[in-house]
């Protein structure tokens, strides 16, 4: 069997999703595809990209280097084991038309397609335990992301996971999001929202820094700071007012002067003050404004909301670099409508929303004038021209 999980495209919504905000998403027209053929005695696996195959038996410890692609494989296959029981051997080749360590989710890609081809081979779909916590692609990419996290889904318990203290936004944009469309959703649970059509005169082109942004390698620290400190803001208004609200967004929407609560909270710290005001400006300002100027088909207004998105995650957040700072000034420079970094950060790479008939010009242009000034990422850096795609599908 062979399954297609597609990259996701964050337009915007930087670290929101674990904290119950904001995201505007697209599944993208690259992913990975993997597939599943009968074995004897184990789970083995290889990718197209490296040479060699991996022995992995599930419930069990390896011997893999600390951010090793198997790594994602392992926990997926050991998750599904902790809930659903022995699994059946087989053999998993994945083959990525992903950039690695972008920002476009390749682990998180990897992850849902491991586990959605071994949940078909086993018929895990059928299970009692299934059936009682998963009865649609929400649920789906809310369990799928608790793969990576660690965390319990229902009454399926949690387990190690990859190390990141992330959401289910990933997850969600690959299971969930809609060809040729723009679509919002909230988390903490999952909603869907709105969904906007991206015109065929548009596309994005996707210029990759050559920065990795590795989460499970040195910017893992960074990664999880700015979920503990969104994480922290909660607790800390809990203790503050006896409310037992689960995540940021919770707290903002328990009451109409919950934010001056909040400010009044974080103020001692500067780290918690710029993690308030990220989080508050990217949901709750950005985002509202990108949708409305994409629903009245205002470009210009679309590029000043990304624009800000990008001071705040910079300014505020403090995810970015220089590298794809530079990146999105330079895409504005070059004439791009809008652009922004996305992602993880800390590495990774910038979009910009140009015309279609312009955008492989573009890219070439772009990754030049980047390349110019940073010289030292020419081997590594790149672009790709993309517009929305498909969720993830059985082939």
């Amino acid at each position: 069997m062979k399954w297609f999980v597609p990259g996701r495209l964050e337009v915007l919504g930087k670290h929101t999703d674990y904290a119950g905000g904001r995201s505007l998403l697209a599944a993208v027209d690259r992913g990975v595809t993997i597939t599943l053929e009968d074995a004897d005695d184990a789970i083995y696996a290889s990718t197209t990209a490296v040479p060699g195959e991996l022995r992995l038996l599930p419930g069990q410890p390896n011997d893999l280097p600390k951010g090793h692609w198997g790594n994602y494989v392992q926990a997926t296959l050991d998750r599904l084991h902790l809930n659903f029981g022995e699994l059946k051997p087989a053999r998993l080749t994945v083959d990525s038309t992903l950039p690695l360590a972008s920002g476009m989710s390749s682990s998180s890609a990897l992850v849902v397609a491991v586990a959605l081809a071994v949940i078909d081979h086993n018929g895990i779909r059928e299970r009692e335990e299934w059936q009682a916590n998963i009865s649609d692609d929400i649920d789906l990419a809310g369990y799928m992301a608790t793969m990576e996290n660690g965390l319990t889904f229902g009454s399926l318990e949690g387990f190690r996971g990859v190390g990141t203290f992330g959401g289910s936004e990933d997850h969600t944009a690959m299971l969930c999001c809609h060809e040729g469309k723009l679509t919002e959703f909230t988390f903490c649970p999952i909603e869907e929202g709105v969904s906007v059509e991206l015109p065929h005169e548009w596309s994005f082109v996707v210029a990759v820094s050559g920065v990795l942004a590795e989460k499970t390698g040195s910017a893992l620290e960074s990664y999880n700071n700015a979920s503990l400190r969104a994480r922290e803001l909660a607790e800390a208004w809990n203790d503050a007012t006896g409310r037992e609200d689960a995540v940021l967004a919770d707290a903002l929407a328990s009451d109409e002067d919950a934010l001056e609560g909040l400010r009044a909270i974080a103020a001692h710290d500067e780290d918690l003050t710029k993690r308030l005001t990220a989080f508050v400006t990217e949901s709750e300002t950005v985002i509202p404004q990108a949708i409305k100027a994409l629903q009245a088909g205002d470009v210009e207004a679309f590029g000043k909301a990304a624009d800000l998105s990008q001071r705040n995650a910079d300014e505020q957040l403090g995810n970015q670099i220089v590298e794809t700072n530079r990146l999105q000034g330079l895409a504005r420079e070059l004439g791009a409508s809008a652009s922004a970094g996305f992602g993880a950060g800390f590495g990774g790479s910038v979009w910009a929303l140009v015309r279609t008939d312009e955008a492989e010009a573009f890219a070439d242009k772009w990754l030049a004038a980047y390349v110019g000034e940073f010289p030292e990422v020419a081997e590594r850096a790149s672009t790709i021209v993309t517009r929305p795609g498909g969720p993830a599908r059985r082939l």
